[in-house]
């Protein structure tokens, strides 16, 4: 069996992005690859990492054009699975007036929620450094049980856990199941990467300092990434802490991945420095990177096959 930096596990759909207008005036809609998982891993491939997913697309058009993206990025598919009876997940990204974006899912159900626990391919975790999930594979059955299924298996092989809950509402039957299915994986995991809406929703408190004491007060998670957009990003390892401003980019178009490409970025860093007793400039180091990268990625439409190279990241530093 192959070795492997990182196995990540969850969903991988259609991202139709809105791409201009018609000659009719109708917006024109991009089906790009995407799925917070395999964005990880296609910027970890970038960098040279070795990578496999774990997950399940429709045996249809887009879940072939799925499987052909990720082949052509790098990305081992053994893991992927096909289902004959239900739908590749899509999902509409409109951009709103403020410049977020508002999401609506084609998932009741989509192929990702439909993987059973004895398709996951246990093989791929045990023989990862790292295993990288979500909370999207934590919404529904049978995909829950699978996921909670592969966290014991990397557990039980101590392989590192890396969670990102990448919170969407609308894929959840209500906001108390969100919580307590994300608080089952931050229960889990050694890195955790969290936005700032995330840590104000999770945690009641809005102020981050605040939210982010009360959250390691009851999980004691050794390194801890909070994202906060445009004003940048946050480390916190022991006593240790470090902040970074975000490389703000007059050409950004969308935001779609740029979360995902910073968490791809570091976790090629912990697989050089590990995850615990990381210094303060460690970390400052770590995050300029990964928030260069995320400006990079912003620019772009389709995080998936767009990641950026290392020399561009480099580049963007030193400018």
């Amino acid at each position: 069996m192959e070795k492997y930096d990182v196995v990540a596990m969850g969903e991988l759909l259609i991202d139709f992005t809105q791409n201009g207008y018609s000659e009719q005036g109708n917006p024109i809609f991009e089906a790009n690859p995407g799925g917070a998982p395999c964005n990880v891993l296609a910027m970890l491939q970038k960098l040279g990492r070795k990578t496999a997913f774990i997950g399940k697309v429709g045996q249809d058009g887009f879940g072939l054009q799925l499987e052909k993206a990720l082949k052509e990025t790098g990305i081992s598919t053994e893991g992927l699975c096909f289902d004959k009876e239900v739908h590749t997940t899509l999902a509409v990204v409109q951009k709103k007036e403020d410049g977020d974006r508002d999401f609506s899912f084609y998932r009741k159900p989509g192929a990702d929620m439909m993987l059973r626990k004895e398709e996951v391919k246990e093989e791929l975790i045990r023989n990862a450094r790292i295993f990288h999930y979500g909370s999207l594979s934590l919404t529904d059955e049978p995909v829950r049980m699978a996921t909670m299924s592969a966290i014991e298996a990397a557990e039980k092989a101590g392989v590192w856990l890396s969670f990102d809950p990448n919170l969407r509402k609308p894929l959840w039957e209500s906001e108390e199941l969100a919580k307590e299915q994300i608080r089952y994986g931050l229960g889990h995991c050694h890195i955790l990467k969290i936005s700032d809406d995330e840590l104000v929703w999770l945690t009641g408190e809005q102020d981050f300092e605040k939210a982010m004491q009360k959250l390691r007060a009851e999980f004691p998670i050794p390194l801890i990434f909070l994202s906060m957009g445009k004003d940048g990003s946050r480390a916190y390892c022991g006593e240790e802490r470090a902040e970074v401003p975000a490389f703000l980019n007059e050409n950004t178009i969308e935001t779609t991945g740029a979360g995902d490409t910073f968490m791809g970025c570091m976790l090629h860093q912990i697989l050089k420095k590990g995850y615990q007793n990381i210094s303060r400039q460690d970390m400052e180091e770590m995050l300029t990177f990964a928030n260069a990268a995320a400006s990079i990625i912003t620019t772009r439409r389709g995080a998936l096959r767009v990641m950026p190279e290392e020399e561009e990241i480099l580049k963007l530093i030193r400018s």
